[in-house]
């Protein structure tokens, strides 16, 4: 059997050099997206030396799509879905037309036909899925109203492609000059509609009972493996099997298989068992991109690219701003929506290769939808900073507001208790703390427990404890002890370690799991460490001491 395959050299390659220009990104101080593009260029056809397998690398990207997607649907409730479908819709749809007039004007000034124009116009209206959601997630904002809007906007985008997938054939048919009746073209479109339709009855009425009752099952099973493969079976079985039977995207089949699991108590845990392959394919997605992108087209079609790049970052997010203040929204959420559609992914390609395909487009416009993604992509990051910091302002303006309350409680709490996380642990520490009168600030990085945090009458600091900046916002510069009640032992040495340096007066204690996490923590700054297979030992030691036989 040879040791060399094109899957594992696609994955090997991809990973590798992903994470060598990731990490040079990050030295740079620059977005590792832009690693991510840039290690695709160097592993693809247009580039010398190694030259990864780009059908590969397209499905292995689709994964991180489907993982991706179903972490979004853990998260987001049918009840939010619906509570943004009055702008959604709408504003899906409207701008899904004005980028199609726009791509339709580009493709006339450039002597295409009016159908490639069409085509070329909703390959450019549709924003990626994975960029989409990063831009969110790095930002937190995937549970707030903007997060929502952008979210269901999406949505709605995928389900119009779907439907346009269906629909280009008849299309191309009738540019060659068949027998297409009007007849036809609505039976098409009623047939599209009816299979997405059929798909979301089917998870409402079935997938609602036999998805939660599987994990359930499997989560009492006592096996970790068996939970985990049990979440990814549901992930990749239910985006699949919508594929198949309903022809639905992959995105829309795992994001309702997602939804519906996010109703139930295992959310949380099926989200971290998937999160490291979320990640990883989501890597190889923008690799995969990276190689598609033929940097000849750069000087080839110099204004014809700028065109197309222009109607994404720009035409787009213009109009979707304008929809939104139309429905009332304020600046800021206009802002962040139209941010996060200023850019294009994998449903354009799929698009681009279909009517390349079909011969409803030339090489030419497929190279330039390309081109236009990954700019877009690349810009994308710049552009939600900017529109996010309009976020951050108004949320300093709140701080401000808050900190003025906040130094009037500080003086009755000046030795006050830090504690990081408010998993389990952090909830029991948190309530003692609380019962014995002492004030006390917790650090969370998670929005769904931060706000479960406030709910209980906390006073919460949303943000990563390894960054000095969120330790300040706690106060551990005036606190007296930290309790960082995470599990990850070698994360918490790291915390220990800024938290000392800001205040090398503050008592530490933190929690490990064995005992080189013990070690690691003490060497960064712990003054106690509690093991706890050793307490739970020495209890039960001291419980059965005392009892007494017969």
């Amino acid at each position: 059997m040879p040791h060399h395959t094109p899957l594992i050299g696609t994955i090997v390659a991809g990973l590798v050099v992903a994470f060598a220009m990731g990490a040079l990104a990050h030295r740079l101080r620059i977005s590792p997206l832009v690693g991510y593009l840039f290690a695709g260029v160097l592993i693809g056809p247009f580039t010398p030396g190694f030259v990864a397998d780009s059908g590969l690398a397209n499905e292995l990207a689709e994964l991180g799509v489907i993982l991706l997607m179903f972490g979004v649907g853990l998260h987001f409730s049918l009840r939010d879905l619906l509570s943004v479908k009055n702008i959604a819709v709408p504003g899906a749809i409207v701008q899904i037309a004005a980028a199609i007039a726009m791509g339709a004007l580009l493709a006339l000034a450039m002597g295409w036909t009016l159908a490639t124009g069409l085509v070329f116009g909703l390959a450019l209206s549709v924003a990626s899925t994975v960029v989409l959601l990063r831009a969110l997630q790095g930002r937190k904002l995937v549970d707030t109203q903007q997060g929502r809007i952008a979210i269901g906007w999406l949505i709605v985008e995928d389900l119009v492609m779907v439907i346009a997938i269906v629909l280009l054939p008849v299309l191309a048919s009738i540019m060659k000059g068949g027998a297409v009746s009007t007849g036809d073209i609505a039976y098409t479109l009623g047939e599209a509609l009816l299979k997405v339709v059929g798909f979301v009855v089917v998870m409402l009425l079935i997938g609602k009972r036999l998805i939660p009752a599987l994990l359930h099952w499997a989560a009492h099973s006592g096996s970790r493996e068996l939970f985990r493969l049990a979440v990814l079976a549901v992930a990749l079985g239910v985006a699949f099997g919508a594929s198949f039977i309903f022809d639905v995207s992959f995105a829309l089949g795992a994001f309702f298989a997602g939804m519906i699991l996010g109703e139930t108590p295992l959310s949380r845990r099926a989200a971290e068992e998937t999160l490291p392959l979320r990640d990883a394919f989501a890597v190889l997605f923008f690799v995969s991109v990276g190689m598609l992108f033929n940097p000849h087209v750069v000087i080839e079609q110099p204004w014809p690219l700028l065109g197309t790049v222009a109607i994404i970052l720009f035409g787009k997010s213009i109009v979707a701003f304008i929809i939104v203040r139309v429905f009332g929204h304020p600046n800021r959420t206009a802002l962040i929506v139209s941010a996060s559609l200023a850019q294009i992914g994998e449903f354009s390609f799929i698009l681009a290769s279909l009517g390349t395909g079909l011969g409803l487009i030339p090489p030419e416009a497929r190279d330039l939808i390309l081109g236009g993604a990954i700019i877009s992509i690349l810009a994308n990051p710049v552009i939600f900073a900017v529109a996010a910091g309009s976020l951050d302002k108004a949320r300093h303006v709140d701080a401000a507001r808050a900190a003025a309350v906040e130094v009037e409680r500080e003086a009755e709490r000046r030795e006050h208790l830090v504690v990081i996380g408010y998993g389990a642990v952090g909830r029991l520490v948190a309530a003692g703390t609380r019962e014995a009168g002492r004030a006390i600030v917790i650090v969370e990085d998670q929005d769904d427990i931060a706000r479960q945090a406030k709910a209980d009458g906390y006073v919460v600091v949303v943000g990563n404890a390894a960054d000095p900046v969120i330790l300040e916002k706690a106060g551990i510069r005036a606190a007296r002890k930290l309790i960082i009640a995470i599990p990850e032992g070698f994360e918490a040495g790291g915390i220990a370690e800024h938290a000392r340096r800001l205040n090398p007066d503050l008592a530490v204690i933190a929690r490990a799991h064995s005992d080189a996490e013990v070690r690691h923590l003490k060497a960064h700054g712990a003054h106690n460490v509690v093991l706890g297979e050793r307490e739970i030992a020495d209890r039960m030691l001291a419980l059965a001491a005392q009892l007494r036989v017969g």
